[in-house]
């Protein structure tokens, strides 16, 4: 068959040429444009996000190896059709969809905290008995696994652990029958000069209340042993119920005053040499009648001084809040917590201490 060349095949023709010759003239400038952003840019690398990647490799992959060595100036032929390998990849992906993993589930970083907690607390518990106690708080686990916990932390097994009772141990145990006795001294102007005042007070551990046993210049033996009997009778005496207190080493808790307390069935506990630290809590409440009240004051004669240590007691109990005690009252009245009435203010010692209140309506 005999092809016919007719005049719109020529004028196709002519057009077809004319449209890629402007399609290539495009290319050449854009190629051209690229090139003079690479040298602007220098030797720094141009980082692509991953969208700017799946654009490129999109393209790139319709064009083929030949035609993106001649166009591609951002990065080689190569790294475009790995970029879409990478895409399919991505697509036929279906790991973030399993929903079961492979192995046994890891032990909760709480059971393991709670672990350690229970064999730290409880020096004598063995694997079993720790099991147990997970058991019942609803943490189900094997020995074996409180065996690998305490092992990964350093926790020998119970025979070998340290099971000896600490001093914080004895403290919390005997905490509601332990009581603490302890001596201060205030100076007081009288009519013979400065003299040196003993102040002798006992605490209740448990609760912090406080007892002023006695205020005298001269603490003998005699003043020692009826402090003794006063402290322990069995109708009022601030001991009554208490099984240990603890003293320091001072010659003034003789042997004779101990007698008169263990008599009483209140056995006390000397403490180290030199270590005030072991009578923390009596400690502390020295420093806040110092600080609060005795530094803060001249006494001129022991009327003064027993007016000043009753007014701060009653401070102290009713109107203080201790921190110890999660910034607590240790002895509330009514009126505490109450929203309703208008505020008042009760001063004492000439307004050292203020408490404020809401007076009932």
């Amino acid at each position: 068959m005999k092809f016919v060349l007719k005049p719109w095949h020529l004028l196709a023709g002519i057009v077809a040429g004319y449209a890629n010759r402007e399609l290539q003239q495009i290319i050449d400038y854009l190629r051209a444009e690229n090139a003079i952003l690479r040298e602007t840019l220098g030797q720094r690398r141009i980082r692509l996000n991953d969208d700017q990647r799946r654009r490129l490799a999109e393209k790139g992959k319709n064009l083929g190896r030949r035609l993106l060595a001649g166009v591609a100036s951002l990065c080689t032929p190569d790294t475009i059709l790995r970029w879409h390998r990478l895409l399919i990849a991505r697509k036929w992906d279906y790991s973030q969809r399993r929903h079961q993993k492979v192995g046994r589930p890891p032990i909760p970083p709480e059971v393991r905290q709670l672990v350690v907690r229970l064999a730290q607390e409880n020096p004598r518990w063995g694997h079993d008995r720790i099991q147990g106690a997970l058991a019942n708080v609803g943490h189900v686990v094997s020995d074996r696994t409180v065996a690998n916990i305490l092992k990964s932390h350093g926790i020998e097994p119970a025979p070998q652990r340290k099971s000896r009772s600490t001093w914080a141990t004895f403290l919390k145990a005997h905490w509601q029958v332990l009581a603490a006795i302890d001596f201060t001294t205030i100076e007081v102007w009288t009519g013979k000069g400065l003299v040196t005042y003993y102040l002798l007070f006992v605490m209740e551990l448990a609760t912090r209340r406080v007892h002023g046993a006695g205020i005298t210049p001269n603490p003998d033996e005699i003043w020692m042993k009826q402090v003794a009997r006063n402290l322990t009778a069995a109708d009022d005496g601030f001991l009554a119920g208490q099984r240990y207190i603890l003293m320091d080493r001072d010659s003034k808790f003789s042997a004779a005053f101990r007698q008169v307390l263990s008599n009483a069935g209140t056995e006390p506990v000397r403490l180290p040499p030199q270590s005030p630290n072991l009578n923390a809590h009596l400690e502390r409440f020295w420093r806040s009648l110092k600080e609060e009240c005795t530094d803060r004051m001249i006494f001129f004669g022991e009327a003064m001084l027993r007016s000043a240590i009753r007014e701060f007691t009653l401070h102290y109990h009713g109107e203080r809040n201790h921190q110890g005690l999660e910034n607590r009252l240790i002895e509330a009245a009514e009126e505490v917590g109450s929203s309703v009435g208008e505020i008042q203010c009760r001063e004492r010692l000439g307004g050292l201490f203020h408490y404020y209140y809401r007076q009932a309506a």
